[in-house]
Order: structure tokens, then C-alpha cells, then sequence
């Protein structure tokens, strides 16, 4: 007779974790396992590249236990979903019983049609690597360093190979990196920023061929490459769900409860498509996290996707991106551009209200701004004020948070867990970090954490 559970689920990644902690603090009580793939716990996954950079190790990205009654299955696959009888095979050979099934199984690498990049049997090549586990990050090589894929990771990837003192190429079809999401302007902003930084560029480049320590361009260049870093995309792992007769496009389709085409089975994270859309986010896991905990915990509840919020982790290079890279609804534009210092803004406005926005190297505005865009609040008159971090009342606009809200994204820190952890003891920004791991991933938070710190000691901070 099959082992039964209440909740069962599987992958063991970000959204997963979140999830059953989120479901234990919401009040559920009854079994939960999880199934992770990898022989290790729960592993954030978005500071890989702070490893990359020798500034974390990759002990330092474990997530905390599990709360108790949740039972976690490292190296342990779901190999087949029996629908009809609610049932999971696994890699063990056992049979598990669900009442809900929760498909969490993420993204696996995008590995390019690249002639040499894979062995005879499938395996990728001697110094070759993709970038999306702590295994992956030891594999690569020392030596000269080509990543190719000048997206968020690879730009990401880039910058951290260059804090560790790697010599980096990066090469990326597109005219500049993040071409899809920032224009000409910011775009020449960030590829100046990494050549300053010693990166040599190879953009408009695609790669033909590669030979261990070698890797061929199209012009016919040759590229020293004792490691290639392989940052050219992820796909939603929807195997096991098209095997079970679920519905998938991209992803595993999910209606507004986060349910697939079974009502008994639901998925989140990267491997799910909300709405259309799979953001490959790590925010947007986390919300979804969020709203299947309260509706596993009895709530009525459903989702809807937030106002999506892309910082890119490193922290020599303030940029953000807030909303889509075209908004719709857009009737007006407002840029800003100060190249000598680094210093770009572009906005999207639909009304009073902001639509999107690319923001480089404006801290403070780039706070102010992911405020009132993802809390939907109208910005103010004087939008050049804001910009320049000189508007006006900005410090309180910017105090005024729900507990809610999320001021480190990439720990999920709340300004409620940044309150307690004070009201704990916790008075000034070294233990706040010791006591919630805010500021300890890319660091872009601490100018907010600072300011919680100010209104909750009455306008006094650690500098």
C-alpha cells in the first residue's frame, strides 16, 4: 500500500521552500513531503553568482529547515504521475499518495546547437558549464573565462568572473547586453561599464564551434576558453507534467488557484505559466509560493501576478528594471541621461501612474520608484526631483511601507521581519544581517534597510 501525504511536492528549489514554509506559518498543519532532485537542502539559487564572485560560499546560500511535519526527500526524483489514482513513482522505486500535488520542478539550462559543445553521449564537453547549481559553479574551470549569452545571467556571470579576477570575454548576438530589455542608451551605459571593468566584449558575435579550450566565432575569431560559461537561457521542466497528461505550452498551464488541468495538481515557479506568461522570476515564485499557501491552508484566495521588479545582482552596477521592456498603455516618456557618470532613467508613464522603467545608477530613485510602481501609487509632479533622489518628502513616501513589503529581494526580507529582528535586538546593519540575511546578497537594499533602521530608532541609523 502506497505511502499517502496530504500535500506532496515536487522540487526542492526556491518556490518549493517558500511554499512550505509559507503553508506552515498560514496555519497548515497536516503531512507535507517534498521530493528535491538534488542531494542537497533547499539552496538559493539566485546568488550563485556572489559564489561566482568569492563573496559567499555556497554553504552560505542554504535555506533554513524545513518547519516541522515537513518531511524532505534530498536526491529523490518523481519519476511518473499516476492522476487517477493520485500517486507519484519516484527514482527510489517507491509509490507516494497525494490529496494535492504540487509541481515546483523549475528550469533546466537552454544548451545551445553549438558543434562541440556536447560529447557523444549528451554529456557537455570538458570545461563547459552551465551556471545553475553550486556543482556547476566548481566545475568551472580556472583560466580565461568566455560567457556567452550577454542576458541578465550572463551579464550577472560576467561581472562576478571580473570581481574574482577572472579574465572574462563575453560574446552575445545581440548590439549590447540586456539588449531585450534596455535601449540603445542604457544598453551602451552597461556595455561601457563592463569593458571598464576588463571585460572584453564581443557583441553581433555567435559562436560556431567549440573545442575544449577553444571556442570559434562566426568572423572567424578564436577564443582562448579553458572555461566556457553557458548562459543562454532556461526552459520550464515540464516533462513530468506532459507525461501525466497535463496541459503545457511553455509551461504547465495554471488558471488563478494555481491549478493545472488536474484540480488535484498545481504547479509554481519556473516551470509554471500564469496568465500566458512564464517570468522566470525569482519574485514571482515567491508570490505564487505565497497565494497556494493560503489556499492550502484553507483560504479563499487566488492569484494575481505582481508588477514584475528585475535588479541585476551585482553591486558595482545599479540597474533595474521595473515592468515589461515595452509597456502598454504608455502615453507619455520621460528620460534622464548622464553618461560622464554613469547615470541613466528612461519612464514609461500611463496617466500619473508609472508603467515601466530602466533605471542605472540611481539608488535612491530606483527605491523611491519600485515603491510606488509595485504598490500601484501615482508618482510625483516633479519627476527630475525624484530622479535625482532631491524630491521632497521622499524619505517619508519611502518609510510608509506595509510590514509586507519586500526590501531585500534576494533573501525575501519584509520590512515585518526587518521590525522584528530589531525589536530582538538587532540595532544597527551588521546584525540586522546577521539575524534575517538582509544587504548579504547583491547588497542593493542596504540604503532601505538603513531607513527602517532610522523610523524605528527615531531617525537614527548605522551609517
Amino acid at each position: 500500500m502506497p505511502d499517502s501525504h496530504q500535500v506532496l511536492v515536487v522540487g526542492h528549489g526556491p518556490a518549493a521552500h517558500r511554499l512550505v514554509e509559507r503553508l506552515h506559518r498560514h496555519g497548515h498543519r497536516r503531512p507535507v513531503t517534498v521530493l528535491g532532485a538534488e542531494p542537497r537542502p533547499a539552496y538559493n539559487r539566485v546568488l550563485l553568482t556572489s559564489v561566482l564572485a568569492g563573496t559567499l560560499t555556497a554553504g552560505d546560500l542554504e535555506l533554513p529547515a524545513p518547519p516541522d511535519g515537513v518531511r524532505v526527500r534530498p536526491g529523490v526524483t518523481a519519476t511518473a504521475v499516476d492522476s487517477a489514482r493520485r500517486l507519484v513513482r519516484t527514482s527510489t522505486g517507491e509509490t507516494l499518495g497525494y490529496d494535492r500535488l504540487v509541481l515546483a520542478t523549475g528550469a533546466r539550462p537552454r544548451i545551445p546547437r553549438l558543434p562541440g559543445v556536447l560529447t557523444a553521449d549528451g554529456r557537455l564537453t570538458e570545461g563547459a558549464t552551465t551556471l545553475r547549481t553550486p556543482g556547476d559553479v566548481e566545475r568551472l574551470a580556472d583560466g580565461p573565462v568566455v560567457v556567452l549569452g550577454g542576458g541578465v545571467l550572463g551579464t550577472e556571470t560576467a561581472l562576478a568572473l571580473l570581481r574574482a579576477g577572472r579574465d572574462v570575454t563575453l560574446v552575445h548576438p545581440g548590439p549590447y547586453p540586456m539588449d531585450d530589455r534596455l535601449d540603445d542608451t542604457a544598453g551602451a551605459l552597461v556595455a561601457g561599464h563592463l569593458r571598464a571593468a576588463g571585460a572584453r566584449l564581443r557583441p553581433g558575435r555567435a559562436a560556431v564551434e567549440y573545442r575544449p579550450g577553444k571556442l570559434v566565432l562566426d568572423d572567424g575569431e578564436i577564443l582562448r576558453a579553458d572555461a566556457l560559461a553557458l548562459c543562454t537561457g532556461v526552459e520550464p521542466e515540464t516533462a513530468l507534467a506532459r507525461r501525466a497528461g497535463l496541459a503545457v505550452r511553455t509551461g504547465v498551464v495554471v488558471d488563478r488557484h494555481l491549478r493545472t488541468s488536474d484540480p488535484h495538481i498545481h504547479a509554481i515557479g519556473d516551470c509554471a505559466e500564469f496568465g500566458g506568461e512564464v517570468p522566470g522570476l525569482v519574485t514571482t515564485a515567491w508570490e505564487q509560493a505565497e497565494t497556494l499557501a493560503r489556499i492550502l491552508a484553507g483560504h479563499e484566495t487566488s492569484h494575481r501576478a505582481g508588477p514584475p521588479v528585475l535588479r541585476v545582482k551585482a553591486p558595482e552596477l545599479d540597474l533595474a528594471c521595473l515592468g515589461p521592456p515595452a509597456p502598454p498603455g504608455a502615453d507619455r516618456h520621460i528620460a534622464l541621461s548622464d553618461a560622464a557618470r554613469g547615470r541613466y532613467a528612461a519612464l514609461a508613464l500611463s496617466g500619473e501612474h508609472l508603467a515601466g522603467a530602466v533605471l542605472i545608477g540611481l539608488p535612491r530613485a530606483t527605491a523611491a520608484l519600485a515603491q510606488l510602481y509595485t504598490r500601484g501609487l501615482p508618482v510625483p509632479s516633479d519627476r527630475y526631483a525624484l530622479l535625482l533622489g532631491t524630491a521632497t518628502g521622499e524619505r517619508p513616501a519611502r518609510l510608509e511601507l506595509p510590514d509586507g513589503a519586500v526590501l531585500c529581494h534576494c533573501n525575501h526580507v519584509t520590512k515585518a521581519d526587518l521590525l522584528r529582528a530589531w525589536r530582538d535586538g538587532a540595532r544597527d546593519l551588521a546584525a540586522i544581517a546577521a539575524a534575517t540575511r538582509a544587504t548579504t546578497g547583491c547588497g542593493g537594499c542596504a540604503d532601505d534597510v538603513r531607513l527602517v533602521l532610522a523610523s524605528a530608532t527615531g531617525g537614527n541609523s548605522d551609517p
